[in-house]
């Protein structure tokens, strides 16, 4: 309509004599050059696709996933935009222009055999329409009118989900959102696993031991029960972490600083309380290491330990960090007690862990890689990181594959604990 108005105005300005207020013919042209005008809104404005998806969906029964979601930002959506539009128009135009005419004529044709008056009223129309000949043409415009209506609303509807559905574009961008989330999802399920998962472990070991000698040994016990306090409170902090992450991603508070290397000696003395036995020894510079990386060492690092405690409980640990050209290496061993243990230790979960496809994640989003097997009687996770990983890499969350080894240090993908049980 204000189209249509538009048009009226600047008719008369351009033809002499012309009324499209009054004049049929002249309402044909204003219709006609109302069109274009719509059309360049339609291109000029992306946030009419939303409003034109809201009105097929609710009045032609679409569903919403054949419609676009969004205003069209590309040239091309805002051009298929434009074209419904326009054909929307046209389309309501023809049925709205039938809607005003034709019931009043029909209404005429009906009443006119019965009626005198009327026929005094429609010179004419008695002779064209004589006899039954005026009910049956009235009741032939008012099916015309439903049958336009109708069809014009079929055609709508199935040009609708190819005008006003996604682009190629709008299918890419809509990936890339999925394929974000999934990665932040990812990437709290990692923190949180390695977060609660070690501490969990730790105490576990800790209130066990605790609770075998209480009476035996008090001294043990308050010890035992002063590193829980202490592991706890870490917990806490991590998790303090991980949420901290979250409130980032969601916009709703900053990113808490997650550990790093430069805390290593801290986790290996948490573990060392929980009866573990650890030898550690670095080799080589690891305060230079950027940021990611350093972070995902420790991560990687305390999910082997919490592996080792889960899988072989208060074994010795041999752990090893060395960088050099480039490159950082992380290498753990424990004894396993056996083939049995060690096949135990290959195969995944039921409850479907995710330890060493949590490391091998880690590793490969760096640019690195992970290997873990037993052989000889000894468990050993490998871990090698570029230096040089940017954090971009270690934000994406796309699911990795770990490597689990046989006897042979073979992988086959499915394993899950990095330690003998």
């Amino acid at each position: 309509m204000p189209f249509f108005l538009l048009a009226s105005v600047v008719i008369p300005l351009l033809a002499d004599g012309a009324d499209p207020l009054r004049q049929v013919d002249w309402q044909f042209v204003a219709f006609g050059g109302a069109l274009p005008p719509a059309a360049l809104a339609a291109l000029l404005f992306p946030l009419l696709r939303p409003l034109e998806v809201a009105a097929v969906r609710s009045l032609c029964g679409v569903p919403a996933e054949r419609l676009a979601e969004g205003p069209a930002l590309s040239w091309a959506a805002r051009r298929r935009t434009a074209l419904w539009f326009v054909a929307h128009l046209l389309a309501g135009g023809i049925v709205s222009g039938m809607t005003l005419a034709a019931p009043p004529a029909a209404v005429l044709l009906l009443l006119l055999p019965f009626s005198e008056p009327l026929r005094r009223a429609a010179p004419g129309w008695p002779d064209t329409f004589h006899g039954v000949l005026g009910p049956l043409t009235g009741l032939a415009l008012l099916a015309l009118v439903a049958g336009t209506a109708r069809g014009a609303g079929a055609l709508l509807a199935r040009c609708a989900p190819v005008l006003l559905g996604p682009t190629p574009a709008d299918r890419l961008a809509a990936a890339e959102r999925r394929a974000a989330d999934l990665a932040s999802r990812n990437r709290l399920a990692r923190e949180l696993h390695d977060a609660v998962g070690h501490a969990l472990s730790a105490v576990t070991l800790q209130a066990s031991a605790a609770r075998r000698v209480l009476d035996a040994d008090p001294e043990f016990a308050r010890r035992a029960l002063a590193a829980i306090e202490e592991t706890t409170r870490e917990a806490v902090a991590e998790l303090d972490t991980v949420l901290g992450l979250l409130r980032a991603e969601d916009g709703t508070g900053p990113d808490a600083p997650a550990p790093a290397l430069d805390g290593l000696e801290a986790l290996l003395d948490r573990t060392r309380a929980a009866g573990v036995a650890v030898e550690a020894t670095v080799e080589g510079r690891c305060a230079g290491l950027a940021t990611v990386v350093s972070r995902e060492a420790y991560r990687i690092v305390q999910e082997g330990l919490s592996n080792a405690l889960r899988h072989a409980g208060p074994v010795p640990v041999r752990l090893r960090l060395r960088v050099d050209e480039g490159e950082l290496t992380i290498r753990m061993e424990n004894p396993v007690a056996g083939p049995a243990a060690a096949r135990s230790a290959s195969a995944a979960r039921p409850g479907g862990g995710s330890g060493l496809r949590g490391i091998a994640e880690r590793a490969r989003l760096l640019g690195g890689g992970a290997t873990a097997g037993a052989q000889d009687g000894v468990w050993r996770l490998t871990v090698r990181l570029p230096t040089g990983a940017t954090t971009r890499g270690a934000e994406r969350g796309t699911a990795g594959h770990a490597r689990t080894g046989d006897g042979n240090g073979n992988g086959n993908g499915n394993g899950d604990g990095v330690s003998g049980a």
